[in-house]
């Protein structure tokens, strides 16, 4: 089975959070008050995780509403293990995470995200960041003839 992390289910509850407002600033929606449950009985029992299919089905719901509205994947089309890499130069997954990613659920595929954020080395974190921020100081173009 497939453990959800505690950072994703935070990230859940802002979502709803943000979407569904408290009227009244006590009052929580049905999703948000699903996913909170879970959060503080995860908080109480000090653990980082919890296995998809111990959520309750309403946190389930609420949880899977969120993961649809965030990327499905991390590639960014350069794909190094297609030259053999074991491991993803562009991306960061590994060549089977790669292979088997469209038969992956949404907890699977949200680990290997989580895990990809943390190392932080693939040239979707840096590289590109890098050149969007350069981007951003663009040098004037060149006047013709010169």
């Amino acid at each position: 089975m497939a453990a959800i992390h505690i950072t994703d289910i935070e990230a859940a509850v802002n979502h709803w959070r943000a979407r569904a407002p408290s009227p009244d600033g006590v009052a929580l929606a049905p999703e948000t008050r699903a996913l909170a449950k879970v959060y503080a009985l995860m908080a109480f029992e000090h653990t980082d995780h919890v296995e998809d299919h111990q959520l309750p089905p309403d946190a389930l719901a609420a949880w899977l509403a969120w993961y649809d509205t965030t990327p499905d994947t991390p590639c960014i089309a350069i794909c190094s293990t297609s030259q053999g890499d074991d491991l993803c130069k562009g991306c960061g997954r590994t060549f089977d995470e790669v292979q088997l990613w469209p038969g992956m659920g949404p907890a699977d595929k949200r680990a290997v995200w989580r895990r990809i954020t943390m190392e932080h080395s693939a040239w979707r974190f840096n590289r590109y960041a890098e050149r969007a921020a350069e981007g951003v100081t663009a040098r004037p173009a060149p006047t013709p003839g010169t």
